[in-house]
């Protein structure tokens, strides 16, 4: 279909061959949307992204069915380095920073990819540090001497030098303040709203992605057991209560989401 971006169908993933991570997770991004992966620690939601970003082999593991389409194209076998240029751009769980190079030179890298030149690399960190100030004050400082906070906004502004098509990331509010998380989605949903960029993001912290996304598919135990417009999911009592927990996911062994929508 010519409007969706990338269509993940009925996608299994498994970890050294044996091990069955992703049993069956079916969503499509369109181009301009934000659309969250939600559910609880171990339901599937990184090895997910890690298979739209083709770096499963780099962990062990493979896709063991489904397809994964973007623009058209079925990617489930191509390279990351591939995807880095066709557009896909990973932002890792835990703030992943070259640690030992100044911020700027963390940025820089990211633009080093897609062989930009001098005046587009300079334009380029104009505009992460438009978008995140507090790097610009920090630019240049070695990354690894910088909050958690910075961290992740360098990890993220890295990807944006690539000028990706679709940015992937995963569980970018991990271990920050709140405030902090909130500035970083805030900004997120600034460059979705002015350029038009597709974002997917796995999240436990449903408050915040539901609050920021259009729509989201919730995963259970390796399956897509639920999705549709964001607003609507964080309307719903049962949904909240039962599964999603607030803001952070913490009884969801106890309450599987199948029970709460058998129950509604």
């Amino acid at each position: 279909m010519s409007d969706v971006l990338l269509s993940v169908e009925r996608l299994a993933a498994t970890y050294n061959r044996a091990i069955r991570a992703v049993n069956d997770v079916s969503f499509a991004v369109r181009p301009g949307e934000i659309v969250a992966v939600l559910g609880a620690n171990g339901a599937g939601k990184s090895t997910t992204l890690q298979a739209v970003s083709a770096l499963l082999p780099a962990r062990r593991g493979q896709v063991a069915a489904g397809r994964i389409v973007f623009q058209g194209r079925d990617i489930a076998s191509a390279s990351p380095a591939k995807l880095i240029r066709g557009g896909i751009v990973p932002v890792l769980e835990g703030r992943r920073c070259f640690p030992s190079l100044t911020v700027e030179e963390n940025l820089i890298t990211g633009a080093i990819g897609r062989d930009a030149k001098s005046r587009e690399i300079r334009a380029g960190l104009d505009d992460i540090y438009e978008l995140f100030p507090r790097l610009k004050d920090h630019r240049k400082t070695i990354s690894g001497l910088t909050s958690g906070g910075e961290q992740q906004m360098t990890a993220i502004g890295r990807a944006l030098m690539s000028r990706p098509r679709l940015l992937v990331l995963d569980e970018p509010s991990m271990g920050l303040a709140p405030l902090v998380v909130e500035g970083i989605f805030r900004a997120l949903k600034q460059l979705n709203r002015e350029q038009g960029l597709s974002i997917l993001v796995a999240e436990q912290n449903s408050t915040v992605a539901l609050r920021f996304s259009d729509h989201a598919v919730v995963l259970e135990n390796g399956r897509s057991v639920l999705s549709g417009a964001s607003v609507a999911l964080r309307n719903r009592d049962d949904i909240k209560a039962l599964y999603l927990g607030g803001s952070q996911q913490t009884d969801v062994g106890e309450k599987p989401l199948t029970r709460a929508i058998a129950g509604h």
